[in-house]
């Protein structure tokens, strides 16, 4: 293998895995924010039981409308590190 066709490989593999980071975090913010505007929408004497409890994991998330913009912050920032990781792991994967 050539020297341009590896550095063109490598540029490849890290646009891969930026867009496994993008998509992933994206997915899961998104997820994240819409989960918890239609349950604060739906409302109710107990909304969002279960959602509440990832205020323990990412500060400041409550179950209303700001908090959905700050969990999607958190979200997208683990599945930006999710999809890191897999496209990493899938990379390491390909090369054996």
């Amino acid at each position: 293998m050539t020297a341009t066709n590896e550095s063109v490989q490598l540029a490849i593999r890290r646009l891969n895995a930026r867009a496994w980071g993008m998509s992933v975090g994206l997915v899961l913010g998104f997820g994240l924010l819409i989960a918890t505007n239609v349950l604060v929408l739906k409302g109710g004497p107990n909304v969002g039981a279960h959602l509440r409890l990832l205020s323990r994991y990412f500060p400041g998330y409550r179950v209303t409308f700001t908090g959905s913009l700050i969990g999607f912050v958190y979200a997208f920032v683990v599945g930006w590190g999710l999809g890191m990781l897999i496209a990493t792991i899938y990379d390491k994967l390909i090369d054996r």
